[in-house]
C-alpha cells in the first residue's frame, strides 16, 4: 500500500516557513528560490487538502491546521535528523540512547557516573533531556525515561514497561554552620550526622520544596512532632535548589541522601536528625512496552549495578561508623 506521506521537500519548506512566519526566511534557510518553497506548500496543500497558511501584511501566518499541523510533525522532522545524524557518526555500530531524565537525579547522581557507562559501551551515545512529567512514547523522541512517582502513577502510565531503581527515602539536612550558630554545644554522632531533639529542630528555619508543600508537615507529623509552622519557609522546585540553599545556611530541607552524598562527604551538608520520611515516590527506568531495545536493556543492567555498588558502599560505611 502507498503511504500517506507527503514529499520530504515540501515538510522541509513548510516547518521553515511555520518557523519564519515567511517563505522568503524560508527560502534562505534551504537555499532555494522564494517560488520553489511557495510551489512545494502549494503541493503539500493539495496533498492534504487543506490551508496551511494566510497571507498577511508582513508575510505569512498559519491557519488553525497550519498550527496543528506544525505541532505534530515537527517532532517527527527532528527524530529524523537526529536519526540521521547519529547512524552518521556511529556508521552503523552501536547507536545513541535518548532519554528523559528528572533534573536532580541526571545532575546529582547520574552525570557523574555516566562516563563509566561509556567506558563499558564506548559505541552507545547516551543524549539526556529533562522531564518531570508522565508522556506518551508515541508522542516524544525519547527512547526510555527516568521518572519519580508513585506506585499509582506508573501503573496508569499507558503502554509502558517499568523497571523499579530505588525509594526516595528523605533525609533532614542543613549546613553545619545553620547547627554551630543555633546550637554550638550540639555534638555530632558521626562524621556527618547530628540527631538534634524535637525542641531543637523546630527552632531551625525549614526549606520548603514547590512541588510538594506538605512534606515537612508530613515528615513532622510522622515523628510525632508538634511544628506550630511547618508550612513556614522560602520555597524552591528542585532538590538540587533546596541543597544549595541549605549549603548557604538559609535553612534544613528534606533531600534523598543518595542526591547529595557528595556534599556530606565534603562536609557542605550535615544531617540534622537520625529520623527518616519513608518517600512516597521511587525512581523508575520507564520505556515504551512495544519495543524492546539492546541499547535500553544495557543501560537498565549497568543503572542496577550502579545502584547496588551504591547501595552496598552506603552499608560499608555505615558498618565503619
Amino acid at each position: 500500500m502507498r503511504r500517506h506521506i507527503p514529499s520530504l521537500q515540501g515538510l522541509l519548506c513548510f516547518e521553515s516557513a511555520a518557523k519564519h512566519a515567511s517563505y522568503t526566511h524560508a527560502s534562505q534557510e534551504l537555499c532555494i528560490t522564494q517560488s520553489a518553497v511557495s510551489r512545494q506548500i502549494q503541493q503539500l496543500e493539495e496533498f492534504l487538502k487543506l490551508e496551511l497558511f494566510t497571507r498577511t501584511r508582513h508575510g505569512v501566518e498559519l491557519t488553525l491546521a497550519g498550527q496543528q499541523y506544525y505541532s505534530l510533525i515537527k517532532p517527527y522532522l527532528l527524530g529524523l535528523e537526529q536519526s540521521t545524524l547519529d547512524i552518521m557518526a556511529h556508521k552503523g555500530l552501536g547507536g545513541t540512547l535518548k532519554l528523559g531524565v528528572v533534573p536532580t537525579f541526571a545532575t546529582c547522581w547520574l552525570l557523574p557516573k555516566l562516563h563509566r557507562f561509556n567506558e563499558i559501551y564506548p559505541e552507545i551515545t547516551v543524549h539526556l533531556e529533562t522531564s518531570t512529567k508522565p508522556f506518551l512514547f508515541n508522542e516524544t523522541i525519547f527512547d526510555a525515561a527516568i521518572y519519580a512517582g508513585t506506585p499509582q502513577q506508573i501503573a496508569h502510565w499507558p503502554g509502558v514497561q517499568t523497571h523499579y531503581l530505588m525509594k526516595e527515602d528523605l533525609i533532614a539536612v542543613c549546613s553545619p554552620q545553620l547547627i554551630l550558630k543555633n546550637f554550638p554545644d550540639a555534638q555530632m554522632i558521626n562524621e556527618y550526622s547530628y540527631d538534634l531533639s524535637p525542641e531543637q529542630l523546630i527552632q531551625l528555619p525549614l526549606l520548603q520544596q514547590t512541588t510538594r508543600p506538605t512534606i515537612w508537615h508530613e515528615w513532622f507529623k510522622t515523628h510525632q512532632i508538634f511544628h506550630p509552622k511547618s508550612y513556614d519557609g522560602h520555597r524552591h522546585e528542585l532538590f538540587s535548589m533546596l541543597a544549595v540553599a541549605a549549603k548557604q545556611s538559609m535553612g534544613m530541607a528534606l533531600i534523598p541522601q543518595i542526591l547529595i552524598n557528595p556534599e556530606l562527604h565534603n562536609k557542605e551538608l550535615v544531617i540534622a536528625s537520625s529520623k527518616k520520611l519513608e518517600g512516597s515516590r521511587s525512581y523508575y527506568l520507564v520505556h515504551s512496552s512495544q519495543e524492546s531495545s539492546p541499547l535500553i536493556q544495557k543501560f537498565i543492567d549497568w543503572i542496577q549495578q550502579e545502584l547496588l555498588l551504591s547501595s552496598t558502599q552506603n552499608e560499608d560505611r555505615n558498618i565503619e561508623e
